[in-house]
């Protein structure tokens, strides 16, 4: 355990997924102090998700909320994160849009010549050596990837060495809410917030927010040959890992009975990879975790309407790589300094459903 005695911090931070690490560093950035706890044994759904900005989403092609606000932030946050750590996190990587059909095809067509400025014309012949391309390809632009492994692995390791994390489990039976400041074990804090994803939903102050967590599921598969400068997409998507390595899927499944990869999910990614590429490949890991989500599709972020020491950033969803780092920052200011909240993100929105 690497806290003292009686020792006082500005904030307690639970969790150190992508949220947590992000809240940590902005604390960091204004020199405040801080403890950030987090159970190494409990898996982190940012551990196995794909690292990727898509600033367009959906069947329909439609850019995605806030896009042109959060994607200028986040290249510019990972980067400086990035130089702290010494490791180039994020990098450019269009994506090859590979037609499933002539629907998907004719959808793709429309949005490019309908205002969509994230939408290319590409060479279909650049890519017909890796995969099968009856339909035709496009391509999104302005999208990113990121080594989310190397940043939480590398982020963890800082954390030590500054004296910031406890690796212990986190209860609710040990936090005392005190009358302007909380208390846990002999640490008191003026601030504590919850950014332990899918843990939130046992959380007695935040379990009135309408979470709807979904499992997703990836392969990771050795495909030598394919470049990894660009993301791949079809019905799956194939978005580089390391090396010849690349992250191969993901569903979303809103029934589950674990969080266990499972064989059925296996072997519907060979039938897909199968059908879309003309090299060979091997799988060589399967992963599964449990994303934090929620039915309106928008963050959770702000403090408790009536315990106002407490406070929440969660529920980011599929998107958590463009909004993990805006709106961190956006909590820490409008703790510190009074500064208002997104009102699509801020929790106040759910304040009739707190009990006071």
């Amino acid at each position: 355990m690497k806290y003292l005695p009686n020792e006082k911090v500005s904030y307690l931070i639970i969790g150190q997924g992508l949220v947590g690490t992000w809240m940590s560093y902005y604390l960091s950035q204004q020199s405040l102090t801080f403890k950030i706890i987090n159970d190494a044994i409990i898996p982190s759904a940012s551990s196995v998700a794909s690292g990727v900005i898509n600033p367009v989403t959906g069947r329909r092609i439609v850019q995605t909320w806030m896009i042109d606000e959060l994607l200028p932030f986040a290249i510019e946050a990972y980067t400086q994160i990035g130089n702290i750590i010494g490791e180039a996190l994020i990098q450019h990587a269009p994506i090859i849009a590979i037609h499933p059909s002539e629907q998907m095809k004719e959808s793709f067509e429309y949005r490019l010549t309908h205002d969509n400025v994230y939408l290319a014309q590409n060479k279909m012949e650049d890519w017909i050596q890796y995969f099968k391309i009856p339909f035709g390809t496009g391509q999104i632009n302005e999208c990113y990837w990121l080594d989310l492994n190397t940043l939480l692995q590398k982020w963890n390791t800082k954390l030590k060495l500054d004296n910031h994390l406890i690796n212990e489990r986190f209860e609710m039976d040990d936090l005392q809410i005190l009358e302007d400041e909380v208390q846990w074990k002999n640490i008191t804090a003026d601030h504590i917030i919850f950014c332990d994803g899918n843990n939130s939903m046992q959380n007695e102050y935040f379990n009135c927010l309408p979470f709807a967590p979904n499992k997703g599921e990836a392969l990771i598969v050795s495909i030598p040959g394919l470049p990894n400068t660009h993301i791949y997409k079809n019905n799956v998507s194939i978005v580089p890992w390391k090396e010849d390595l690349f992250w191969v899927g993901s569903n979303y499944e809103w029934t589950f009975e674990n969080d266990l990869p499972s064989p059925a999910f296996k072997e519907k990614m060979i039938v897909a990879l199968d059908s879309l590429l003309t090299v060979p490949y091997t799988i060589v890991d399967h992963l599964a975790g449990i994303r934090p989500a929620n039915t309106q599709r928008r963050p959770f972020v702000g403090k408790h309407p009536y315990l106002p020491q407490l406070a929440i950033c969660n529920g980011m969803g599929t998107k958590g790589c463009s909004l993990a780092p805006y709106f961190t920052k956006q909590l820490i200011s409008n703790i510190e300094n009074g500064t208002s909240i997104n009102a699509e993100a801020d929790v106040q929105r759910f304040s009739q459903l707190f009990k006071k």
